[in-house]
């Protein structure tokens, strides 16, 4: 579908190197996009853009800057998006590199310190609202001044979880990490609407990831919760593909200020 289709679009995958991110991005490589991850380590940064890299001239996609000599659409660079600097530098490499910007995708975040609420300190919510809040709110601050310059709108998308709607018993400073991210979407949506900006998030559900590989290995975890997933499995990066090309495409013009659940319906059951 014509609507669909992200060719000579740039879009910003932050944590796009691995997970849920990598997944999105090559879902988005497949539809034609110009994609620029960021992500801390510069060695699995390398990889994850040579496998995206791969994928484009595979499918066809060699994003807009092909036909110079460069590399297929795809770029890394090295971002701490918990330091604001860092955030600001690689929105420039990005620009130097692909001239514009279209969407940016805050997916990059860390997992909290397990415990009961009272038995944590604030150094434990300072090391994981550092990435998860305001990474996010850097990386939305950097794309919306880019989109408010170019002056065609944009779209951002936040990652968050369905700790920010449920009860996260034992896991609070992370849940409320993830329900900050879901206001700041919404105050975003209202905020910059009358201007082409639109900001939607995903709430991913149990999905396995190098971050998840603990729950993923026990076997009394998978027989008390992923039971109660209708289709009996861990949900796998891939199943972000097609909502991360729907969110940054024209298709979802008119979608702003919503929350994409994909949890194979562990939710409803």
């Amino acid at each position: 579908m014509q609507a669909l289709d992200l060719t000579g679009r740039t879009v910003v995958v932050t944590g796009g190197n691995r997970g849920i991110g990598l997944g999105m991005a090559r879902g988005l490589v497949e539809a034609g996009a110009d994609i620029a991850i960021w992500g801390r380590n510069e060695e699995v940064n390398a990889e994850a853009a040579a496998q995206l890299r791969a994928l484009a001239e595979e499918r066809g996609t060699a994003g807009s800057d092909a036909s110079a000599g460069l590399a297929p659409g795809v770029a890394a660079f090295a971002c701490d998006v918990s330091d604001p600097a860092q955030v600001n530098r690689a929105m420039e490499q990005t620009l130097e590199r692909f001239g514009r910007l279209d969407s940016l995708i805050a997916n990059a975040g860390v997992s909290g310190m397990y415990g009961r609420l009272h038995e944590l300190d604030l150094e434990a919510w300072r090391k994981v609202s550092a990435v998860n809040v305001e990474g996010v709110i850097s990386g939305c601050q950097a794309a919306i001044r880019q989109f408010l310059d170019q002056g065609e709108g944009g779209s951002l998308v936040l990652l968050a979880s369905l700790a920010g709607i449920e009860g996260a018993g034992r896991n609070s400073l992370y849940g409320a990490t993830k329900g900050a991210v879901l206001a700041l979407m919404r105050a975003i949506a209202v905020e910059y609407g009358r201007e082409g900006i639109r900001a939607n998030a995903i709430l991913p559900g149990w999905i396995e990831t190098e971050m998840t590989q603990g729950s993923v290995s026990s076997e009394v975890f998978t027989r008390k919760v992923i039971s109660r997933v209708p289709y009996r499995r861990w949900g796998t990066p891939e199943d972000f593909a097609a909502a991360a090309v729907y969110l940054a495409s024209p298709g979802s013009s008119f979608v702003n200020g919503q929350q994409f659940v994909i949890d194979g319906g562990y939710t409803v059951f």
